[in-house]
């Protein structure tokens, strides 16, 4: 393989949040990697640190046309330089979007279980969640329509955050859904924030659609948000962008991302997104070849070695969604998949996120990183063994 991510690197003392733990921990929680980035963005950053000097920076036109070319080339998205506005990070964005898009005590809807911060980016704004949870068969996930259409009919309600592709699931949404969620939206005076950012991470083989492709009623009311840092493993760079269609929604987001001060890039921020986007494709591609071997060995092993967990079936993100009802069984109801978690924490050291942080109906699932050596996957799979097993017949070392 000419790209090395079997590399162990090590990331304590680094000030690394996802490795600020106690020796003895492996930590396979928060969605980082633990591989480097592609040596494109690397040798770019390297040319930026060397010229030595680090002022204010422009955006160029570079810097569109990577995006432009990026979502052209790899996911058929038609985007318009106009459409884009620089921001700091997909967050950020997002809640900039709950301030302007939204007043106080409106509610902002999310399908859950979701990507946890959402529901910070709403709740400090003072905006009312309401979650419309996603429908689970044992296997996968699908939108229940009938529960999301009462939540946007909701005359309170004016905003929903759309992940697309799903996190913590891994679940690619097809066209004829996203588009179904439009016309709701639209219908109910409801715009769209379209969180993307792990769009480049699929299984090798498949492709996501982008919420504005779906139809001219999903461009026209959405704001869909894009990044290289997940893709790149470059989040630290704080690099992300908006793609906003409609010019007085865009207008509105200009306004707001200016007005909270995060529409300006650091001295890194351009030179790292350009070069992942018109460079960095090969490494992408073995990087998603990577993470699908990763994660077929965990399935297998799981399947064979951990009776009681199950691994739901996922086409995208190197994030793996735990179900471990055969295990908690009923009393998953009161959240025994955090104690699971924190057991195997506690009497492992291997360290993953209990599933209630993405919603109500996450309590009996875990979220597993994969995305790191495959050394690294095997010693999390030796401690979800053991973790698993003294669970079991209830050796709790107090």
């Amino acid at each position: 393989m000419k790209f090395d991510f079997d590399k162990v690197i090590d990331r304590r003392g680094t000030g690394s949040l996802k490795w600020d733990v106690p020796e003895n921990e492996l930590p396979m929680w928060v969605a980082d990697m633990d591989f480097q980035t592609a040596p494109c963005i690397r040798e770019a950053l390297a040319a930026r640190v060397e010229h030595g000097i680090f002022g204010y920076s422009i955006i160029p036109d570079e810097w569109a046309d990577a995006y432009v070319n990026w979502w052209g080339n790899r996911h058929g998205f038609a985007i318009d330089r106009d459409w884009l506005v620089f921001c700091s990070g997909v967050i950020p964005a997002i809640s900039t979007a709950v301030r302007k898009l939204t007043t106080p005590a409106e509610n902002v809807v999310v399908q859950t279980p979701v990507y946890n911060i959402f529901f910070n980016s709403i709740y400090n704004n003072g905006r009312n969640i309401l979650e419309s949870p996603l429908k689970y068969d044992g296997d996968g996930y699908a939108m229940d329509f009938e529960d999301l259409e009462a939540k946007l009919a909701d005359p309170q309600t004016s905003l929903m955050i759309l992940c697309n592709p799903q996190n913590p699931a891994g679940k690619i949404w097809d066209k004829e859904t996203l588009a179904h969620v439009g016309e709701l939206c639209a219908k109910y005076g409801v715009t769209v924030i379209s969180d993307e950012i792990h769009c480049d991470l699929t299984d090798p083989g498949k492709e996501y659609v982008p919420f504005a492709t779906a139809s001219d009623t999903c461009r026209d009311i959405s704001v869909t948000c894009i990044a290289p840092t997940k893709t790149f493993n470059i989040a630290g760079i704080q690099t992300a962008a908006i793609v906003v269609p409609d010019k007085f929604l865009r207008h509105k987001m200009w306004r707001g991302l200016n007005t909270d001060e995060v529409a300006e890039p650091n001295a890194f921020a351009v030179d790292a997104a350009i070069a992942a986007f018109t460079q960095g494709g090969e490494w992408l591609d073995s990087l998603r070849q990577y993470l699908y071997e990763n994660k077929q060995y965990v399935r297998k092993f799981i399947d064979e070695k951990v009776p009681g967990i199950k691994v739901v079936y996922s086409e995208a993100t190197y994030l793996l969604w735990l179900d471990c009802s055969g295990i908690c069984g009923a009393a998953g109801e009161d959240g025994n998949a955090k104690a699971l978690s924190k057991f195997i924490r506690k009497n492992t050291g291997l360290y993953m996120s209990p599933g209630l942080s993405y919603g109500k109906n996450g309590k009996a699932f875990i979220r597993l990183n994969i995305a790191c050596p495959r050394s690294t996957v095997e010693d999390g799979m030796r401690r979800l063994v053991k973790g698993v097993s003294d669970f079991k017949k209830g050796d709790i070392d107090e």
